[in-house]
């Protein structure tokens, strides 16, 4: 598979997206001073060399009453049992990040929960999953940075 070659217009066009996937093709053909029909087809090819995989949603989730994070470092008794403890943590809906680790945790998740009662059963579900050994838990005091888009606009964005 060969790689997508980028021009400085994808870049842009990628650019604009990343603050708002949901920006109509005629505005960024304004900003950038090229047809909307441009826009159209670049969008489509990067969609269809996968470098554009749809678009995301932003949630409050403090607003809706998910205000208590954690994050959950999971010990397994045999690392051949990790694919079936991460199928069973991806049927829990309040963790909303995992990854296979090295060191300390053979799985590190990140949890969203109403408050530490909740917090607390969710860390019994990922507990009673056949082949977890334990769980380490680190509650968050603050989430003072999560922006996807700062790594984003420094790829995309041209100096």
């Amino acid at each position: 598979m060969s790689k997508f070659k980028l021009d400085d217009t994808d870049h842009n066009i990628l650019d604009l997206l990343i603050d708002n996937t949901r920006i109509p093709f005629t505005d960024i053909a304004k900003k950038l001073n090229i047809s909307a029909g441009t826009v159209h087809v670049r969008v489509k090819k990067m969609e269809e060399a996968g470098i554009i995989t749809g678009s995301s949603l932003q949630v409050d989730y403090n607003k809706l009453g998910y205000s208590f994070i954690a994050y959950v470092g999971v010990f397994i008794f045999k690392t051949s049992q990790t694919q079936f403890v991460m199928e069973r943590i991806s049927e829990i809906p309040y963790i909303t990040v995992a990854h296979v680790t090295t060191g300390k945790f053979n799985i590190f998740c990140k949890i969203r929960a109403r408050d530490t009662a909740h917090a607390k059963d969710i860390i019994y579900q990922i507990d009673d999953i056949e082949g977890v050994s334990r769980t380490e838990t680190m509650i968050s005091m603050e989430e003072s940075i999560n922006d996807k888009k700062r790594l984003l606009h420094s790829i995309f964005s041209i100096d």
